[in-house]
């Protein structure tokens, strides 16, 4: 019922912004002035791959549109966690309650970047959702640029799927793979088939993932084995009032709280699955310490990973932790990138650490792990959270790890280069569609290579390219 109420009151101010565009009021670029742009995203909640993400967008439009022409703002839940990113921008708090908050902000701007990654889902929240449709609505009911950049797409309940289809057509979606465009072109979505954009970023040096580890116990030998666990059966999260009430009378539901009105899903069947999941994952590691001498360290991608991390690591004796709410993004990749091997249940685990062809697995809870997995041509290192066999099967997955690494690293290295060509090729429709909106916008021409659509490229990337081309 709340995500209903909260799904007509975003509908309303769509509509509502229409009439503002209508009588003349908000922002309007003119020609010779900074284009000002809002990228809206999950930033501020120690979410290394939702900050990852935005990091390398706002790098990759500054490279396609230039620094000088450009007046860059990002949302935040909570600044002081994301302080120190998206450095040149302007970090704007971004409120739990956030329609009445988004309709007068985006009056504002020149145009919105919705930055989100599973921005067209009900998996994990219709309030996340019905964010990212509110701030596309809202910045094409004002006639401005309206971007969705590196979304994906899957289940909607019907009150997102009518707005997608009312408030997103006049928007540009560019999604990262086929079967979010799929999902989107039903509802008559406009797309591109885009990629993540987290294959550009540069964490701090090997050197620093090396002395964190060293100083966890690590004896520069053995091989090191991340762990990304999470809690994949706690979704979605869902507003409640009735809830918030009797968490703040009588102290109840506090386990599932997740911030303001909103509650993770609980009761015993959420617990069970969750605990038979982490046994399982930590059963299948043990099973595969008894034949290898390796270092396993626990991986918090997200703050809210941590839970996960301490139960599992203490059910492998009490194994190093390093969770996104203590180390940030430049940080933990250059910790992920110097593991040798990786099982994660973290999409954007096996992501950042690809560029350093460590040789992953996925135990996925939906189709984004599973679609990356597809497009390695590694759908045999892919396990479900919910399989019966987990642990049995993670020993065979983890084996195959140890033993094919090399070809596995080779499979890797041909997906990073070839989503460095499509992440350019989104610069590329994103600078078009950018001509569309504002014709008298100012863009470069002449013969330039694909590279010149990306962020300046790390060394390590260059190699990658040379080497896989």
């Amino acid at each position: 019922m709340m995500d209903l109420a909260l799904g007509v009151w975003v509908s309303s101010l769509i509509e509502l912004s229409k009439l503002r565009w209508m009588l003349g009021a908000g922002e309007a670029w003119q020609p010779g002035r900074p284009l000002k742009l809002l990228f809206a995203g999950y930033n501020g909640n120690r979410n290394t791959g939702a900050d990852v993400r935005v990091e390398e967008m706002i790098r990759q439009v500054r490279r396609v549109l230039g620094d000088e022409q450009l007046d860059l703002s990002v949302l935040s839940h909570n600044l002081a966690l994301s302080e120190g990113y998206f450095r040149g921008t302007r970090q704007v708090k971004l409120p739990d309650v956030f329609p009445p908050f988004l309709f007068q902000e985006i009056s504002r701007y020149h145009g919105v970047i919705a930055c989100e990654g599973s921005m067209f889902k009900s998996k994990f929240a219709n309030a996340l959702t019905s964010m990212m449709i509110g701030s596309l609505g809202i910045a094409a009911a004002e006639n401005k640029l309206s971007v969705g950049y590196g979304a994906e797409a899957g289940q909607m309940d019907a009150l997102i799927q009518g707005m997608s289809r009312r408030y997103c057509a006049d928007s540009l979606v560019i999604t990262r793979n086929e079967e979010s465009q799929a999902v989107l072109g039903r509802l008559g979505v406009p797309t591109e088939l885009g990629t993540d954009t987290a294959w550009t970023f540069e964490p701090l040096g090997p050197e620093y993932g090396e002395k964190a580890l060293r100083q966890a116990g690590w004896d520069g030998q053995a091989p090191v084995l991340g762990l990304c666990p999470i809690n994949p059966f706690w979704w979605p999260v869902r507003p409640s009032l009735v809830k918030l009430g009797l968490r703040s009378s009588l102290g109840m539901f506090s386990d599932s709280h997740y911030r303001s009105l909103y509650f993770f899903k609980d009761g015993a069947a959420v617990s069970k699955a969750f605990h038979q999941y982490l046994k399982a994952f930590a059963e299948g590691v043990q099973a595969f310490r008894r034949d290898h001498r390796v270092f396993p360290v626990m991986i918090g991608m997200e703050a809210l990973d941590r839970r996960a991390c301490e139960i599992m690591g203490e059910r492998l004796g009490g194994v190093p932790r390093f969770v996104s709410d203590q180390y940030d993004m430049y940080q933990l990749v250059s910790i992920l990138r110097r593991c040798d091997l990786l099982a994660s249940s973290r999409y954007h685990g096996i992501v950042t650490c690809m560029p350093a062809l460590v040789a992953s697995a996925g135990v996925t809870m939906d189709e984004r792990i599973r679609n990356l997995m597809r497009e390695r041509g590694h759908h045999d290192l892919l396990l479900e959270v919910d399989d019966s066999d987990l642990a049995d099967k993670l020993v065979v997955i983890l084996n195959r790890l140890f033993k094919e690494a090399e070809c596995i690293r080779h499979g890797i290295g041909r997906t990073v280069v070839r989503n460095l060509k499509v992440m350019a090729r989104m610069g590329v429709y994103f600078q078009q569609h950018v001509q569309q909106r504002y014709p008298e916008f100012p863009v470069r021409t002449g013969h330039l290579s694909w590279e010149n659509y990306l962020p300046p490229l790390c060394a390590g990337l260059q190699k990658l390219v040379e080497e896989f081309e």
